[in-house]
């Protein structure tokens, strides 16, 4: 089954018979000096990063579709799971940073950006970003089959501590996402390599019947 969609994400990420495809990113070392910024309170100082967690959570999902004729169009919307956030909040000490200092500083952590690279971070560390829009775009199967679609972002929560000058150390939680993703599964036909609590597998138990291959770990 040949797929071809269109839509308006940072990554689009299609399933096909044998499986998925998904965009990943890779980690970091344990601490990272800290970006300057002209807004923070203490520049300069070193943060410390703990219970680094990174996964792919699923956003949004349609109802199963039976797409009948090659080169058919999806018609069923996608509906909200999850809004994903991007937040920074302070737990002890005097708030000494900015939370996009931090949220830039998780981007070095995770290995998205370097110390010195504001750009790649911008996105990533804007505490007013949009969450993905997930009724743009269309998507027409070259195929036919049960199909169901659906979205997920890599959701990045990390636990720190920023010590800076003479002050008591901050400590704090901070979580955004890296890439926005979409993706097909076809309900007869199982998803390799599939984990629990995965976004296709976790779409499919939510959207095909009952035993289907497609929701079968």
């Amino acid at each position: 089954m040949k797929i071809k969609e269109t839509l308006l994400s940072a990554c689009a990420v299609v399933a096909v018979p044998a499986g998925t495809a998904a965009c990943t990113s890779g980690g970091g070392g344990a601490t990272a000096k800290a970006t300057p910024t002209a807004d923070a309170v203490c520049e300069g100082g070193v943060y410390s990063w703990f219970n680094v967690d990174k996964r792919d959570v699923l956003t949004g999902v349609a109802e199963k579709e039976k797409v009948e004729r090659k080169g058919a169009a999806l018609t069923h919307a996608l509906t909200r799971l999850h809004t994903p956030r991007v937040a920074v909040t302070f737990e002890k000490g005097a708030r000494a940073v900015e939370a996009k200092a931090v949220l830039q500083a998780l981007t070095v952590r995770i290995g998205v950006a370097e110390a010195d690279d504001d750009g790649v971070s911008t996105a990533f560390a804007d505490v007013h970003r949009p969450a993905q829009n997930l009724g743009g775009g269309t998507t027409t199967i070259d195929g036919v089959g049960t199909v169901v679609r659906y979205a997920w972002v890599e959701q990045v929560t990390a636990d720190f501590r920023y010590a800076c000058g003479a002050g008591k150390p901050v400590t704090g939680r901070a979580t955004s996402w890296v890439v926005d993703g979409s993706g097909l599964l076809e309900c007869s036909t199982p998803i390799e390599g599939a984990k629990e609590g995965e976004p296709a597998l976790t779409a499919a138990h939510l959207s095909c019947d009952p035993g289907a291959p497609a929701a079968k770990a």
